[in-house]
C-alpha cells in the first residue's frame, strides 16, 4: 500500500480514511491531535495528505492495540513534534505498568496464602459479637485504627440497637485480623481489599489461584501486543530518520 501511495503522491482525506476503514472526520481529528503528521494545504485550502499519513495511521492503529488510544495519542504527538525523549518516556511508562501489575498479582497471591496460613485470632466469637476494644486487643491494634479501616470500607461491623456501639461478628473479627496481618506485611490497601473481597465471597484458595492465573495470562497477551506495537513504532522512527522527517 505504501509504495502505491508514494507513487501517487498527493492523497485526499478520504483516501487516508479508507486505508484503515475510518471516517474522514477521524482523520482530521488525528491530524489536530498530532497522531498524524502536520498537513500542508493546497491553494484551495484543502489539506494535502501523502503516504506518510497512511503510514503513521497504520502505526497508530497498531500502537492503540498495545498501548490504548490515550498513550498512543501522547506518543505519536511527541514523535510528530520532534520530541523523541517524551515519546520514549511515555512508551516506557506503558511497559512499566505491566510490570507493576505482575508484581501486584504476585503480592495478592502471597497475601492470600499468608492469610490462609495464619491461625484465627483468639477463641470463638460470641453470637452477640464483640466490641471494638476487644477486637483491637485480639488483633493487636488501636481502636482508632479499626475505625480508620472501617472508613476505608475494609471492615463492616454491626451496630447495637439503641446505643449504636460497634459489634464485630466472627467474620468481621477475622477480617480485622486479615487487615492487621497484611498491613504489618506492608501490603497496600488495594491488595488487602482484593483479598478481603475474595474471603467475603467464597474464601476459596483455588478460586483465587485460578483468577490470578487468568489475569496473568491476560497480562502475557497484553505484553505481546505492547511489544508488537513498540516494534511498529521503532520501524516508523527508523523510516522517518531515513527520509529526513
Amino acid at each position: 500500500m505504501d509504495a502505491v501511495v508514494e507513487e501517487r503522491g498527493r492523497l485526499r482525506a478520504v483516501d487516508v480514511a479508507a486505508s484503515v476503514g475510518i471516517s474522514v472526520q477521524q482523520v482530521r481529528n488525528y491530524v489536530d491531535l498530532g497522531v498524524l503528521p502536520p498537513v500542508q494545504r493546497a491553494a484551495s485550502g484543502y489539506r494535502i495528505f501523502t503516504g506518510e499519513h497512511t503510514r503513521a495511521l497504520s502505526v497508530a492503529r497498531r500502537m492503540a492495540e498495545g498501548h490504548g488510544w490515550a498513550r498512543t495519542r501522547e506518543i505519536m504527538a511527541a514523535v510528530h513534534r520532534g520530541d523523541l525523549p517524551a515519546a520514549l518516556a511515555a512508551l516506557d511508562g506503558g511497559h512499566a505498568e505491566l510490570d507493576r501489575e505482575r508484581a501486584d498479582i504476585r503480592r495478592a497471591l502471597g497475601a492470600f496464602e499468608t492469610v490462609l496460613a495464619a491461625p484465627s485470632a483468639g477463641g470463638p466469637v460470641p453470637r452477640r459479637g464483640v466490641r471494638i476494644g476487644e477486637v483491637a486487643a485480639l488483633v493487636g491494634v488501636r481502636s482508632s485504627q479499626l475505625r480508620l479501616w472501617e472508613q476505608r470500607g475494609l471492615l463492616r461491623p454491626g451496630r447495637t440497637p439503641g446505643t449504636s456501639y460497634r459489634v464485630y461478628d466472627e467474620a468481621e473479627v477475622r477480617a480485622a485480623q486479615v487487615v492487621a496481618l497484611l498491613r504489618r506485611g506492608a501490603y497496600p490497601f488495594e491488595i488487602i481489599e482484593a483479598v478481603l473481597g475474595e474471603l467475603r465471597t467464597t474464601g476459596s484458595a483455588q478460586r483465587v489461584r485460578a483468577e490470578l492465573g487468568r489475569r496473568e495470562q491476560d497480562l502475557h497477551a497484553r505484553s505481546l501486543r505492547r511489544l508488537r506495537a513498540s516494534a511498529a513504532l521503532h520501524d516508523y522512527l527508523r523510516w522517518r530518520e531515513s527520509t529526513g522527517r
